[in-house]
């Protein structure tokens, strides 16, 4: 059976005549599979195909070793299921997954017997284990893998750009000398992937594909790699874009060759705009990449001036373009529009040996074995392990350096990938911790707006100048502040042409947010609501976002609005919280929203 990826230009080939059973269980297991797997069933990533497909393997494994296997469908019980799940618990930590993929291909089966039904109706097992915790890279470790990436795109670079110079004098003509015959090689290679074979019959293997015999110039690795990019090269790019866009591994292992340039080519900021696809975001899924040509400041040189204005691999941009160069006739020989095209030797599955897309966590994991990138040591007496790197890791670690969500909501990052990191939980908890401190610090120096209480406003009607000069205001301003005629959001302004945030004269065009550290902002009693909600907002905004990133943002105006919270009775604060209209909700909603905001 083969199955196709959304785009329909790959596929996944599934053999379920090589699982071991009976040819009918096989069969309706293989139609299950089918209907789970269809398009509209829920199944966005060939990863998640190949997954499914595992654990089917794992369940007809497992029933071939029973004293008295099921013949059919209709042979399976609920404790078939169980002790799967047993054979597996000990030995897998992934052994509950593997048992739900089973059974979500049993929803799609027919003929299932009653009993079985029933089991799959039931709640299906929970996993005994917390929840994984990971942890990010230190900001050393980071920089290693980001040196050695670079390293291996440089000297990649040299060479094809090196030899690509003498293939274009060859195919202009020019006399080459002893190097004729070498670049007659370079030729075929750069227009066919591979050097020139011929037909080997061998009494042991049959018959074989091997170089021609006058294909004598090296290895054959480094023949074909002399005009396009190895596997570890390609997978030094996949880390290097994951590195410079903390961007999810999918993403990066399916990256596109095709691209906007969103500057025009104008020489301003040198910008690439990619369409990429995150099947998990389901109608969400297709969204775009943007590649600048600005520095990222995570892995610049500690000291900025060594920074060559030639060297293209410190901007996600500068990766791009290289990359997009260094496998452009990698693309036209294979047909492929995939960035990150390499050579491989062999291949498994049957791929043999070719110019394939990298990047998945096996090259990965072996491209930092072969750099001999090493982890911190854990004391003074211990010696430093082999660093374990993933694009995952990579991307956790991304997230954890800039403080900012990649393709994910502020929630997500919070909630999903710093909360469950490991890495620099102490380090992150002063950071946040100082930043608090900063802005708290902030509101008491500032102070809070003035407050007209009941009273005041009830004395407005008695003695309107005595109460105009007590709040610093003529009392025209005094009946039209009463009035409401210079509400903003929070309170009134009465000084919107004499504003601390604008030059003398023009109209302010602050945030409404710094009216509450504001000298002309007063606030009314009929304001409480709204201040209320706006207190109440940010506080649950807390739960949906960084704890750095709230702090920076939201600290100090809550730190405002609880001192001026302060002044009022809890019941008052009560009333106004359960008595506030669907008009002062909506204007709340529009001003955190930053749709208030002069753009």
């Amino acid at each position: 059976m083969r199955v196709y990826a959304e785009d329909g230009g790959r596929y996944y080939d599934c053999r379920f005549g090589a699982f071991p059973g009976t040819e009918a269980l096989r069969g309706a297991l293989a139609e299950a599979f089918a209907r789970r797997t269809a398009p509209g069933a829920g199944v966005t990533s060939l990863h998640t195909v190949e997954r499914i497909y595992r654990c089917v393997g794992i369940l007809c494994r497992y029933l071939a070793t029973l004293a008295w296997p099921p013949q059919q469908i209709a042979d399976l019980r609920p404790e078939h299921l169980d002790g799967m799940l047993a054979s597996r618990q000990d030995r897998v930590l992934g052994a509950v997954e593997e048992v739900g993929e089973v059974r979500h291909v049993l929803a799609h089966a027919e003929g299932l017997a009653a009993d079985m039904v029933a089991k799959l109706n039931e709640a299906p097992p929970r996993r005994t284990r917390l929840p994984s915790r990971k942890a990010s890279y230190s900001r050393e470790e980071f920089r290693r893998i980001v040196d050695a990436a670079r390293c291996d795109l440089r000297s990649a670079a040299e060479r094809i750009r090196a030899n690509r110079e003498l293939l274009q004098c060859f195919r202009d003509g020019e006399a080459l000398g002893d190097l004729g015959r070498r670049i007659e090689l370079m030729d075929w290679v750069d227009r066919f992937g591979d050097v020139p074979r011929t037909t080997h019959n061998s009494r042991v293997h049959g018959s074989l594909q091997v170089p021609e015999p006058w294909v004598f110039f090296g290895k054959v690795n480094e023949i074909v790699t002399s005009v396009h990019l190895s596997g570890r090269e390609a997978t030094a790019g996949a880390v290097l874009l994951a590195a410079l866009t903390g961007e999810n591994p999918g993403v990066i292992q399916e990256i596109r060759a095709s691209h906007h340039r969103a500057d025009g080519y104008t020489g301003a900021i040198r910008t690439a705009i990619l369409g990429t696809r995150k099947p998990r975001r389901r109608s969400r899924a297709f969204m775009n990449l943007v590649l600048s040509d600005v520095p990222d400041w995570i892995t610049v040189p500690a000291d900025p001036e060594t920074l060559s204005a030639r060297d293209e691999l410190h901007t996600p941009f500068g990766v791009y373009a290289l990359l997009h160069e260094l496998t452009a006739q990698s693309r036209a020989t294979t047909g492929s529009d995939r960035l990150l095209l390499g050579w491989s030797e062999a291949g498994g599955r049957g791929a043999g040996r070719g110019l394939r897309p990298k990047g998945a966590d096996g090259w990965v994991r072996a491209w930092a074995a072969g750099h001999g990138i090493m982890a911190d040591p854990v004391d003074a007496d211990k010696k430093p392990e082999p660093l374990r790197v993933t694009l995952g890791m990579i991307r956790l670690t991304y997230l954890e350096l800039h403080q900012k969500p990649v393709a994910h909501t502020e929630k997500t990052l919070a909630t999903t990938y710093l909360l469950r990191n490991r890495g620099n939980l102490v380090e992150y908890q002063k950071v946040v911790a100082t930043a608090l401190e900063s802005e708290v610090a902030k509101a008491r120096v500032r102070g809070i707006m003035a407050v007209l209480t009941r009273e005041d406003v009830e004395r407005a009607q008695d003695d309107p100048e005595a109460l105009a000069a007590k709040h610093e205001v003529d009392a025209t301003v005094l009946k039209r502040m009463i009035g409401g005629e210079l509400d903003t959001v929070m309170n009134a302004c009465v000084g919107h042409t004499n504003s601390p945030h604008a030059p003398p004269g023009e109209p302010c065009r602050a945030s409404f947010m710094l009216c509450l550290g504001c000298p002309c902002a007063r606030a009314l009693p009929r304001h409480l609501p709204v201040q209320v909600l706006v207190h109440d907002r940010i506080a649950a905004r807390r739960q949906e976002m960084t704890a750095l990133r709230w702090a920076e943002r939201f600290a100090l105006p809550h730190s405002q609005l609880s001192d001026l919270l302060s002044h009022h009775d809890e019941q008052d604060i009560h009333d106004a919280r359960a008595n506030a209209c669907e008009a002062e909700k909506s204007l709340v909603d529009r001003f955190l929203n930053r749709e208030l905001d002069l753009r």
